[in-house]
């Protein structure tokens, strides 16, 4: 049980407590009191596709759009710096033609040449609620089988401080795009539900880990020693896989263009949640719902099966 490295790292989940619980508060009255900032894939909205012969200088399209009341407009390349994508949501008191032909128009007026549109694309709120419908079982059903796999898996004091970790890390992430207003599309919903099993796969990394010091462990040991040697024994492990993929979403959200910013920042909120709640929610909650060496200590055989030839 010896260590060179002896973090006390349950020390301190009073105030991890007060810290997770004003998160997730804040969170929860976000929702409530701003709701999320919704995306076209889940409002509907329109799709222009551009084609030009130069170079688009997405920055000056974008200032022209809104000045010209666009403020929500989303620009990217698509496939080429010539090519120009443009997402709104919808525009009230405008047909979708007359919507097209002034969008062109504006866009047009931002550049050294005109462009023309190649494709126009209207998604309907009825195909938004659809998707939202859609996005939301997904969620569900991941958390339904992250919930069984973990409570076959692992004694209930363990099963539950595992899930509460979900439950904490998902709903902050997502508390961060209500709070700060950053639009909620599909690709920030692909990264809560990536982030449901980086999250997880984490947790059982460690919980194994405890229970592997467990029955390792000498008697005279307290369940409190225990949990924090197999924290400090999956730190290094832990720490350097957060890490590399830290550094890779942080190019990503630096370099990788709008198109995918949103996934970005959604993966390194949770990473860095998902990591953090490993330590001090998964592990500590299991502690303060009573955990013990006897939950954790493999079953006992029966004497009269080990009597059998």
């Amino acid at each position: 049980m010896n260590s060179a490295r002896q973090i006390d790292f349950l020390s301190k989940r009073k105030l991890a407590f007060f810290f997770s619980g004003t998160l997730f508060l804040i969170s929860i009255i976000s929702f409530f009191a701003k709701g999320m900032d919704l995306g076209i894939d889940f409002t509907g909205g329109s799709v222009f596709e551009m084609h030009y012969n130069q170079s688009v200088d997405l920055d000056k399209m974008r200032g022209t759009l809104e000045q010209q009341g666009f403020t929500d407009a989303n620009l990217q390349h698509f496939g080429s710096s010539e090519d120009v994508l443009i997402r709104l949501k919808p525009v009230e008191g405008i047909n979708q033609k007359e919507l097209s032909e002034k969008i062109l128009s504006v866009a047009n007026s931002s550049q050294s040449q005109p462009g023309e549109l190649r494709r126009v694309e209207f998604v309907g709120p009825q195909i938004g609620e659809e998707l939202i419908n859609d996005g939301g079982l997904a969620l569900f059903f991941s958390f339904v089988g992250v919930m069984i796999y973990v409570s076959i898996r692992f004694e209930w004091k363990l099963s539950i401080g595992a899930i509460a970790a979900l439950f904490h890390d998902t709903i902050i992430t997502m508390g961060f795009f209500s709070v700060f207003g950053w639009e909620f599309d599909m690709t920030v919903l692909s990264a809560i539900l990536a982030l449901v099993g980086y999250s997880i796969n984490d947790t059982i990394v460690v919980y194994d880990r405890i229970r592997e010091t467990v029955r390792a462990s000498r008697i005279k040991e307290s369940i409190h020693d225990i949990v924090n040697q197999a924290l400090n024994d999956t730190l290094s492990r832990t720490i350097l896989t957060s890490l590399t993929v830290f550094l890779t979403l942080l190019a990503l959200a630096f370099l990788g263009g709008k198109t995918i910013h949103g996934f970005a920042i959604a993966m390194l909120i949770g990473v860095v949640k998902g990591t953090y709640s490993s330590i001090y929610i998964a592990s500590s909650l299991a502690l303060s719902f009573g955990l013990s060496r006897q939950d954790l200590m493999p079953a006992e055989k029966d004497a009269t099966v080990d009597e059998l030839p």
